[in-house]
């Protein structure tokens, strides 16, 4: 019997009740039935996240850094091999409880349309077909190539037309043209569909063309179910149905919200609001049959991932997966390849034997590696202790500053620039770790006293007084920018001799910078957003238009393009045709490569890219279909 037909069966078999309560993320067991109770919600972003140990990936913007989606489904693979393993241990505790399941509600697949958006760095960038093929690989490695059984499930999130600002984002209406919906938004989720066959769809907290996303039929069922195909199921974001009659006023009440939801289209109830389900039946406002067909994709979806089963391959995944050697490996590899340099007027790669200072607020600051939804490692460098390791001469620190602003509130408090200026004074070579961290860009949280989001892209004002006093030494500076999101780097650009930007990159991202720094590796990754000049050359926030938004939009000049990224190599690009180019490598250093090509040579729209390795004095052919 397929797992459809066993679906079906099995949900004959329950009352109004049990099925309305298989409709809530944390579903109780239906002991008559057999049927163990289970936690639909779990998170994998980059790497399995909130559930103890666990290989942390760079963030998701840094992995887009690298434009190999090859790579990307290698790391799909690792994750999805440490979600089982942990599930295959969990699950013998009698139900899981959250962030242990198979259902993984990642990636993030929503276009990073500005940069202050505080959950930008989630995202793969701003970029459709980047988006849409790195999601793609994502899903592909995560859910298994198993004919029968699913590793694990991906779901798509967030649909729709979802990207800030946080503060509004259980209340605003995006009204978009319909070729910036097709194009912009939706172009990735259609995308890995057609491609990668997701498991699910996580609907969005706000409204489109006036209906909230996860209670819109014109999302869910006529674009979702009849244009894109999908076949999987649908579920709410935390909170996001109850947000119909509290903050949209599209509903009265939490039955009609519930109603609205299940009629729509979805299937899975994140929060509490399916609760009102009975009462929605007993009104007339749904039927049984309704909740029937909700409850059959739930049960088709834990069939597949073999829940019921003993023959499922997947379940021998053993614990000795988390961390394993080859996934650290991986991780190294990923967090190389995310790096991105922006200037080098030749002081890189550095000798191992030069004396150096390393000043700044990031320089051993373990958020900046980890980012958000992440995991536990078992280990970790930060960019101080990845630099002390490579360098055989002499590595002072300073933390230099407070990230965001000057903390010294007393005499009695630390008070890091003179300290900073020491350091810099015995040095030979100053690295500067700037930029952001998740406590200044990151999602809504009350909790910690913030909204998540920027309110410009300028360096944080007490930074700007460190690099400022710090360039008095006139001492050669090599600025590091660590940030998820554009961070106005005009002043290193003007004034550093090198400027590198590593997007949050993992729990071995020390390595991977010195590595790069000290020419063990040369640097290949690629912008995958647009870096500004300042504030004033955003558009509204609030406007979802897509005008004067990202390379392919925006008019004015930026500090550092879309796609831009320096390597060590003198590569040469010669396009002989639309679909071919000849890659010439003059220099004497290895390197990876990653080939973007455009639409009409426009830089425009990307069309597709490739990454190659180009040897040292070697010519290279690479053909795109």
């Amino acid at each position: 019997m397929d797992f459809f037909k066993r679906a079906v069966e099995l949900v004959s078999k329950m009352t109004l009740h049990e099925k309305i309560s298989q409709m809530q993320y944390e579903s109780p067991a239906i002991e008559r039935l057999g049927i163990p109770a289970y936690n639909w919600w779990n998170e994998s972003l980059h790497g399995v996240a909130r559930s103890g140990t666990a290989t942390v990936f760079p963030q998701s913007i840094a992995m887009a850094a690298s434009f190999n989606d090859k790579l990307m489904e290698k790391v799909g693979i690792a994750i999805s091999d440490e979600v089982r393993a942990k599930y295959n241990q969990y699950k013998k505790f009698n139900g899981t409880e959250i962030y242990q399941g198979l259902t993984c509600w990642s990636p993030n697949i929503n276009i990073f349309r500005d940069p202050r958006w505080g959950r930008g760095h989630e995202t793969y960038g701003e970029d459709p077909l980047l988006t849409a093929k790195m999601g793609t690989a994502y899903v592909k490695g995560m859910q298994g190539y198993d004919k029968k059984y699913r590793k694990v499930d991906c779901t798509l999130k967030h649909y729709a037309v979802h990207s800030g600002p946080e503060s509004q984002r259980h209340s605003f209406n995006a009204e978009v043209t319909e070729q910036d919906l097709y194009e912009t938004y939706l172009y990735a989720f259609e995308y890995c569909i057609k491609h990668a066959d997701p498991s699910a769809i996580m609907g969005a907290y706000n409204r489109v063309y006036g209906e909230p996303c996860c209670g819109s039929s014109f999302l869910l069922d006529k674009i979702l179910r009849k244009q894109f195909g999908f076949s999987g199921y649908v579920v709410s974001d935390c909170g996001a149905i109850c947000d119909f009659h509290k903050y949209h006023k599209v509903t009265e009440n939490e039955t009609q919200s519930a109603a609205l939801a299940v009629k729509s289209g979805c299937d899975l109830n994140c929060g509490d609001t399916y609760k009102w389900l009975n009462a929605a039946v007993k009104d007339g406002l749904l039927s049984e049959e309704d909740i029937t067909k909700s409850a059959e994709r739930l049960f088709y979806t834990r069939f597949r991932l073999g829940m019921f089963d003993e023959d499922c391959l997947y379940n021998n995944i053993p614990y000795s997966k988390i961390c394993c050697k080859k996934h650290k490996k991986l991780n190294l590899e990923m967090a190389h390849q995310s790096i991105v340099m922006l200037k080098n007027d030749g002081i890189l790669p550095l000798s191992r034997n030069i004396n150096l200072a390393v000043i700044g607020p990031n320089a051993d600051d373990l958020s900046v590696l980890l980012s958000n939804y992440n995991g536990t490692p078992d280990d970790h460098y930060t960019f101080l202790r990845g630099i002390k390791k490579e360098c055989k001469g002499n590595v002072i620190y300073a933390r230099g500053c407070h990230p965001k602003e000057d903390e010294s509130t007393s005499r009695y408090s630390e008070h890091p620039l003179r300290e900073a200026l020491i350091a810099a004074e015995h040095s030979d070579i100053i690295i500067m770790c700037m930029g952001i961290n998740p406590s200044i860009e990151g999602e809504e949280s009350l909790h910690r006293g913030f909204k998540g989001d920027r309110e410009s892209i300028e360096m944080p004002e007490i930074q700007q007084k460190l690099f400022n006093e710090i360039l008095k030494k006139d001492k050669p500076i090599i600025f590091i920018n660590i940030s998820g999101s554009c961070v106005d780097l005009s002043m290193p650009d003007e004034k550093a001799n090198a400027v590198i930007q590593c997007f949050y990159p993992g729990a071995l991202g020390g390595i991977a910078l010195a590595d790069i720094l000290f020419g063990k590796k040369s640097p290949s990754g690629r912008l995958p957003v647009t870096f500004y000049k300042n504030t004033s050359d955003l558009p509204n926030f609030e406007d979802y238009s897509m005008k004067g938004r990202t390379y392919r939009f925006f008019e004015g000049k930026p500090v550092y393009r879309f796609g831009y990224g320096l390597t060590y190599a003198d590569v040469k690009e010669e396009w002989l045709d639309e679909h071919t180019v000849r890659l010439i490598n003059n220099s004497d250093t290895d390197t990876l490569y990653s080939v973007l090509r455009y639409q009409d040579n426009t830089m425009r729209k990307l069309l597709d890219f490739k990454k190659v390795k180009l040897h040292r004095k070697s010519m290279m052919m690479v053909k795109f279909r």
